[in-house]
C-alpha cells in the first residue's frame, strides 16, 4: 500500500531505479562492479519489483544516443574550459589527448544515465507506488 511519500525521481534516475515503481533496477550489475566493461551495458529485460518492461519497443533507446550526445558536449566544454583556464591553454595536443581520455572513460556513465533518462522522460510510464505490491498480488494469484 502506498505509504503517502512519492520518491523521488531525481533520485530515481540517479541511482538507476525503474521509473514506475522506482525501486527495481534498471542495469543487471549495480555497484563498482557494474561499472566494468563488458557490465556496464547489461539491462534487466524487466523490473523486479513491478515488472515493468524496460525495453518500451524494438529500438527504442537508439533516441537515448541524443541525450549522451548532450553529455560528450558537455564532457568536451567541461575539459576545454577546465584546460584553457586552469592550465593556461596548453598545446592542441593535449587538448586532444584530454578529451579522449574524458569521453573514453565516461562511456559507462553516459551509457547508463542516457537510457536511464530517455525511460523516464519518454518511456510513458508514471509512478505508481504500489506497483510492486499490485505485481506481487497479481503473480500469487495467477499462480494459485
Amino acid at each position: 500500500m502506498n505509504s503517502g511519500k512519492e520518491k523521488s525521481a531525481i533520485a530515481a534516475v540517479a541511482n538507476l531505479k525503474c521509473p514506475r515503481c522506482r525501486q527495481g533496477k534498471i542495469f543487471e550489475y549495480s555497484g563498482i562492479l557494474g561499472w566494468l566493461p563488458g557490465r556496464f551495458d547489461k539491462m534487466n529485460p524487466t523490473c523486479e519489483s513491478c515488472s515493468l518492461r524496460f525495453q518500451v519497443e524494438p529500438g527504442f533507446f537508439y533516441g537515448a544516443m541524443y541525450v549522451s550526445y548532450g553529455f560528450g558536449v558537455g564532457a568536451v566544454a567541461a575539459v576545454w574550459i577546465g584546460l584553457n583556464f586552469l592550465a593556461n591553454d596548453p598545446p592542441l595536443w593535449i587538448y586532444m589527448l584530454a578529451v579522449a581520455a574524458v569521453v573514453l572513460l565516461s562511456v559507462p556513465f553516459s551509457y547508463r544515465y542516457a537510457r536511464a533518462l530517455y525511460l523516464f522522460w519518454f518511456g510513458g510510464v508514471s509512478y505508481d507506488a504500489d506497483a510492486p505490491e499490485k505485481f506481487h498480488k497479481h503473480r500469487l494469484h495467477n499462480h494459485a
